[in-house]
């Protein structure tokens, strides 16, 4: 629509299924380039995917005519059928219910995306739970703890 301009980032985090840390290394930069292309085929702007074996962020800008939920739907859905697709996981392989989603500034977004970038350095020192838990402080969201995570069966 003419005259309408925004300028909306988010950062986006979704795990593997029982946080099993299956995404290997020799793999993982082809996913996230998928996971990137599907973001941007959906009309908004990949800025980086980066994370480890068992989560992925995504740091983006979305467009407003975009839904948050039907972006994740599919760069989940799509993504997790390349994997299978592909084989690149022994068993079948599928993401976590849910996912957790952050807005920022124009002024933050060198800062989250080095953060993004760093992602393996980052769980050196800390776990995804923690990293995640600490996010939802951060950004006052009322959580459940029951729902954070599903543990493995």
């Amino acid at each position: 629509m003419a005259n309408t301009y925004h300028q909306i980032y988010l950062q986006t985090i979704f795990a593997v299924k029982y946080r099993e840390a299956v995404i290997e290394k020799d793999w993982q930069s082809q996913l996230f380039g998928v996971i990137g292309n599907l973001i941007n085929d959906a009309n908004c702007k990949t800025i980086i995917v980066n994370g480890v074996e068992d989560h992925v962020h995504c740091f983006l800008g979305l467009k407003p005519v975009v839904s948050v939920s039907d972006l994740m739907k599919t760069v989940k859905a799509k993504s997790s059928k390349y994997i299978n697709d592909h084989s690149l996981t022994p068993k079948r392989f599928e993401w976590q219910e849910g996912y957790g989603v952050f807005s920022y500034s124009q002024s933050q977004v060198d800062k989250v995306y080095q953060y993004v970038l760093n992602q393996s350095l980052h769980h050196q020192k800390q776990t995804f739970r923690e990293e995640y838990l600490g996010l939802l402080k951060k950004f006052e969201i009322d959580y459940d703890e029951q729902y954070i995570f599903q543990d493995l069966i």
